[in-house]
C-alpha cells in the first residue's frame, strides 16, 4: 500500500492554519488529558495575537486560512480577551474553537455568531460514555455539557463533535454513531486514546477488536450517512485513490507544520500536544518564540535549528521504507513517537496500530463482508 511515493522534502513553510492556545486553564480534569498546565491561568498576551496574525495576513491572501483557538479550555480565556485576542486578525481568517462546551450560553452564542465561529466540542457520546470527563472535584459534566450543546441548538450554530474512545468494544461504535446523529452535529471525529502528555494510561487493545470497532462504524454510517464521520471518510478517498491510482498524490509533498502557538508566543511544529513539556535532551520542543522571531522564519528554519525535528523526519523516512501502510498514513505523529517510546525516530505506535492502520483494515473489512453478503 505504500506504492511509489518518493518522499518528503521537510516541513512546509506555508501552512493553512495556526493552533493558538489563548490560555493554559481549563475547567475540567478529564482523566486522559494531556495538558501539564489545566489548572494555571496563563493567559495569551495580545502582543502574541498581534505579532501571528501579521504573519497570517500573507498566508490568508493566498487562500483560506483557519486560525484553531485550542486550550486548556478557550472559553476559560473569557470573551472580552477572546475578542481582544481575535482582533489582530481581521475579517481574512476563520476562527475556530475547540471546546468542552461546559461554559456555552445564550452570550457565548452571540459571540460565535458575531465572529461566525466555527465550534467543535469534545464530548464521548452518551452519558454512560463519560465518565473521564469531570471536574476538579470529581464530578461529572457531561449536564454542563449537554447544556452547553443545548445552547448552540438553541441558536442553530452548526458544531462538530470529537469523540475521545477508550475501550473500542463490541457495539460501541453503535452506540456512538446513534447518539451523535440525534445530537446534530455536522461532522464528528473519533479518537482512540492516545497515551501522551501527562497521560500515562497505556493504549493497546486487541487488534481484532479495534479493527472490529472501526468496521462496525462503518456500517453504522452507511445505514444513515448523515454526519460527515471524519477517519472513514479519508479511509473511503485513500482506497477509492488505490483503486484508481492516484493514491500517490494524496500525501503532501511536505509535511504540515502545525504551527502551535502557546500562551507566551512559543511554537511548537507538528504536534501540538508537545507544548508545555521539557526533556533533558530535546529541551522544550520550541522553534522560536514570535514575540522576537516572525514565524514565517521560525518555519524556514525549523528543520535546521531544532533538532529533534532532524530525528523526526528521519523516523519519518523510516516508516516510508518499512510499513505498507505508510501511503495511508503518512509515518507516526511526533508526539506519539515521543511518548510512547521517548524518541522521534522509532516507526509504529499504538496510536498508529490503533487509528491508522486498524482503522484501514477495518473499513476494508467492511467492505468484503458487506460484498459478501450481497452476492
Amino acid at each position: 500500500m505504500a506504492g511509489a511515493w518518493s518522499g518528503m522534502r521537510g516541513i512546509s513553510t506555508q501552512p493553512d492554519y495556526v493552533v493558538m492556545q489563548p490560555t493554559t486553564l481549563c475547567n475540567l480534569a478529564c482523566n486522559y488529558c494531556y495538558l501539564p498546565f489545566r489548572r494555571d491561568n496563563r493567559k495569551m498576551p495580545v502582543a502574541v495575537a498581534e505579532a501571528v496574525a501579521a504573519e497570517v495576513a500573507s498566508y490568508a491572501r493566498t487562500g483560506r486560512f483557519s486560525v484553531v483557538w485550542h486550550g486548556g479550555e478557550p472559553l476559560a480565556a473569557g470573551r472580552d480577551h477572546l475578542a481582544a485576542l481575535f482582533a489582530p486578525f481581521g475579517a481574512g481568517v476563520e476562527h475556530h474553537v475547540q471546546t468542552n462546551a461546559t461554559l456555552i450560553n445564550d452570550a457565548w452564542c452571540d459571540f460565535f455568531e458575531a465572529y461566525r465561529v466555527r465550534v467543535s466540542v469534545s464530548v464521548d457520546g452518551p452519558r454512560g460514555r463519560n465518565g473521564d470527563r469531570v471536574d476538579r472535584g470529581g464530578k461529572p459534566a457531561y449536564d454542563l455539557i449537554a447544556k452547553g450543546i443545548g445552547a448552540l441548538r438553541r441558536h442553530r450554530i452548526p458544531f462538530s463533535t470529537l469523540c475521545v474512545v477508550s475501550d473500542p468494544a463490541p457495539g460501541v461504535a453503535t452506540e456512538l454513531y446513534d447518539f451523535f446523529l440525534d445530537l446534530g452535529c455536522e461532522v464528528l471525529g473519533i479518537n482512540v486514546e492516545e497515551q501522551e502528555g501527562v497521560n500515562l494510561r497505556l493504549n493497546r487493545h486487541d487488534p481484532g477488536a479495534v479493527s472490529a470497532f472501526w468496521a462496525e462504524l462503518v456500517g453504522a454510517w452507511r445505514r444513515t450517512p448523515r454526519i460527515h464521520l471524519r477517519e472513514v471518510e479519508w479511509t473511503l478517498r485513500y482506497a477509492a485513490a488505490v483503486l484508481d491510482g492516484t493514491a500517490d498524490s494524496l500525501l503532501p509533498r511536505q509535511l504540515d507544520p502545525i504551527p502551535t502557538i502557546a500562551h507566551d508566543g512559543s511554537v511548537v511544529l507538528l504536534s501540538p500536544e508537545l507544548a508545555g513539556f521539557h526533556d533533558s535532551r530535546y529541551g522544550d520542543f520550541a522553534s522560536g518564540n514570535v514575540l522576537t522571531t516572525p514565524l514565517r522564519r521560525i518555519l524556514a528554519d525549523a528543520g535546521a535549528t531544532t533538532p529533534w525535528i532532524g530525528e523526526f523526519l528521519s523516523g519519518v523516512e523510516a516508516c516510508r521504507q518499512s510499513c505498507p501502510y505508510f501511503g495511508f498514513c503518512g509515518g507516526a505523529h511526533a508526539a506519539n513517537r515521543y511518548f510512547e517510546h521517548g524518541r522521534f525516530d522509532v516507526t509504529e505506535t499504538n496510536h498508529c496500530r490503533n487509528s491508522k492502520i486498524r482503522l484501514l483494515e477495518g473499513v476494508l473489512d467492511h467492505a468484503r463482508d458487506h460484498e459478501a453478503t450481497a452476492v
